[in-house]
């Protein structure tokens, strides 16, 4: 079975990496949506709330399943026998910045591949910060994420208010 790894901060997941986690876990026999455990350094959301929110958008997706991890990502993917690893595309910026990671990436470690995908149309605007910036002005961010994740934003947004 091959096994294949997304992964990121997800400080909160959008609809945006929805759709890459659904492509991609078309083509692979199981999918990994793993959740970068870093020192809280703008991060919104805390690691369990990340990855509780990744739980949720993606239960009902059979051969998808969400961890966490810290390090190098490579060094990750060695650990989980991953066979490649998804990197999700916006534009032309992330690409630059992807190809120099991919490169490094397969320095380390040149068994394990990186298959990009670029992310449909209606959500190649968006981002994480993006949106965390416009829900904390009161801003309609029902369409971009779950309901999950646009409840929990709108009581972490309300909670640093007070």
């Amino acid at each position: 079975m091959t096994l294949g790894l997304y992964a990121g901060s997800f400080d909160p997941i959008t609809k945006g990496h929805l759709d890459i986690v659904q492509r991609a876990a078309s083509i692979a026999g199981k999918l990994v949506l793993a959740v970068f455990d870093t020192p809280s350094k703008g991060l919104l959301f805390s690691t369990n709330e990340r990855l509780q929110l990744c739980q949720s958008a993606v239960a009902g997706m059979k051969n998808v399943e969400v961890a966490k991890f810290s390090g190098l990502l490579v060094e990750f993917a060695r650990s989980i026998n991953a066979n490649f690893m998804i990197r999700g595309l916006r534009n032309i910026t992330d690409l630059d910045y992807e190809v120099a990671m991919l490169m490094m990436n397969r320095k380390l470690n040149p068994r394990v591949d990186t298959i990009f995908l670029y992310t449909s149309q209606e959500y190649q605007s968006i981002s994480s910060s993006l949106i965390k910036e416009v829900a904390s002005f009161g801003g309609d961010i029902t369409d971009l994420v779950t309901k999950d994740v646009a409840q929990a934003l709108k009581s972490k947004l309300s909670a640093q208010a007070q």
